[in-house]
């Protein structure tokens, strides 16, 4: 048991250190020796739950669910509203969520592990919204898929503005203002009314999400609520 621990610390060593050097330099300059300087592991125990660069990568990609996880809501507008705000709130302050965003847009990357980490977060929208359509929360003319669509590259489009003009220190406020002018050409005005979408909730959600993050990388249970 002590030797498994052991071993998935390693691994979410790894992984952490990882994150940090594609987040500040990108994948095609990120290098197995700065990994290992942060991570204070030996290149045997990188490479044996690593064999490659390319497979740090994708290690990190994978984790992009993982780490951000957001409670069950009534309202799945609510609930996607929810994660936008919370990826918001994480990308400012964990390079694991960073790096995933950097990695995804990177042509290199992309190349090499297709665009399934682009995808991954347009299905999981179209998913809550199909659901809040069933549910009445949106209007009739929304197209799930379609809106999903629109929304996943708006809120990238607002996060590498933000990264470029503020180092990503406005990025819960200007996805605060997304939603504010998105969500009323989809919502049901009754629906809009009663949404939470505030910096205040971005931070509440973020804390509450950081700690199950680490619950999830280090594979332990994570707490319900």
């Amino acid at each position: 048991m002590a030797q498994q621990e052991r071993a998935i610390r390693t691994k979410l060593a790894i992984v952490t250190a990882a994150a940090s050097v594609f987040d500040e330099c990108g994948y095609e300059r990120a290098t197995i020796g700065e990994i290992l300087a942060r991570a204070g592991v030996t290149k045997g125990a990188l490479y044996f739950h690593f064999p490659s660069k390319a497979a740090l990568a994708e290690g990190v990609l994978s984790q992009q669910f993982s780490t951000v996880s957001v409670e069950p809501s009534a309202s799945k507008l609510q609930e996607l509203v929810d994660t936008g705000l919370t990826v918001a709130y994480r990308m400012r302050r964990d390079p694991l969520v960073s790096a995933v965003a950097r990695l995804s847009l990177e042509q290199d990357v992309r190349a090499q592990f297709g665009t399934e980490a682009i995808t991954q977060w347009i299905g999981a929208s179209a998913l809550l919204l199909e659901e809040a359509k069933k549910q009445g929360e949106l209007l009739p003319h929304v197209v799930p898929s379609e809106t999903a669509w629109l929304f996943s590259a708006s809120w990238t489009g607002v996060q590498v503005y933000s990264q470029i003009l503020a180092q990503r220190e406005d990025l819960e406020a200007r996805v605060v203002s997304l939603f504010a002018h998105l969500l009323p050409g989809i919502a049901v005005p009754a629906v809009l009314a009663n949404l939470e979408i505030t910096t205040a909730r971005a931070m509440e959600l973020g804390v509450r999400s950081e700690a199950r993050g680490r619950e999830a990388l280090a594979g332990e249970p994570v707490a319900a609520g």
